[in-house]
């Protein structure tokens, strides 16, 4: 049987898995493999009705909490609700991020220009929107600059990070919507990407991490934490090696 997703993390309550890059939330269409909620599913079992308490846009990979019951479901839902859970992000993006560490605040709204009926944008009457990153290195490869980040999303608007780090002029490396040809991901959903617009993308999905979560439920302080795919560790190469060593 294909593997569901890596566990973090399972009780009676509460089931915490690193969702996979490529992988939908919610189904669409295909097999019972589809999408983390059927997959879930298939975890539990049939007397068990999981609900998701956190969502990631597709190709974003992370930590994700599925609730296995009501009562879990409610009051975890509660604490997303009132923004009092901490998400913590990585990032690597296009070009060399000159502050070593700033806040964005642009408001986001939908984008009437685009073909993508999904797609939002920085827009002045938009809802509000906070943004901190920190820089944790600049490094070069053959294909350009680019900036590994550590990003803290203070609201959980569509597509945020991706939109107000696109917004300053350093789109997330592999973004197909926000990467400056919407094209990209039009051919990406119709099944349709040409190797050349691969090898534009450089990376075989946007590479944003949801790293670690933190949040207080039921008296006690939870704390979950996913490392990225190989395919993201492989473009930091020793960078990232070096980044860990340093901490122990």
């Amino acid at each position: 049987m294909e593997q569901l997703f890596e566990i973090i993390h399972e009780d009676d309550d509460l089931l915490v898995v690193n969702k996979p890059a490529g992988l939908v939330c919610h189904p669409t269409k295909g097999d019972v493999y589809s999408s983390l909620i059927s997959r879930a599913r298939l975890h539990v079992g049939p007397n068990i009705l999981p609900h998701l308490i956190n969502r990631l846009d597709r190709e974003t990979s992370g930590v994700v909490l599925v609730a296995k019951n009501p009562d879990a479901a409610k009051s975890l839902g509660k604490i997303w609700e009132l923004r009092l859970a901490q998400k913590e992000y990585w990032a690597i993006v296009h070009g060399s991020v000159a502050a070593e560490r700033d806040t964005i605040t642009a408001p986001l709204g939908r984008d009437p220009d685009s073909k993508v009926a999904i797609k939002d944008r920085v827009v002045t009457e938009g809802a509000a929107a906070r943004t901190d990153f920190t820089v944790r290195t600049h490094f070069t490869r053959e294909e350009g600059q680019f900036t590994w980040l550590q990003v803290i999303p203070h609201t959980g608007r569509k597509h945020q990070i991706r939109i107000h780090l696109a917004h300053i002029g350093h789109p997330i490396v592999g973004d197909k919507l926000y990467g400056g040809d919407e094209d990209l991901y039009l051919a990406l959903v119709e099944d349709r990407l040409t190797p050349e617009q691969r090898r534009r993308l450089i990376l075989p999905h946007h590479a944003l991490h949801a790293r670690n979560v933190t949040f207080v439920w039921r008296g006690r302080e939870f704390s979950f934490h996913a490392e990225p795919e190989p395919w993201f560790h492989d473009f930091l190469g020793t960078i990232m090696e070096a980044k860990m060593e340093a901490r122990l």
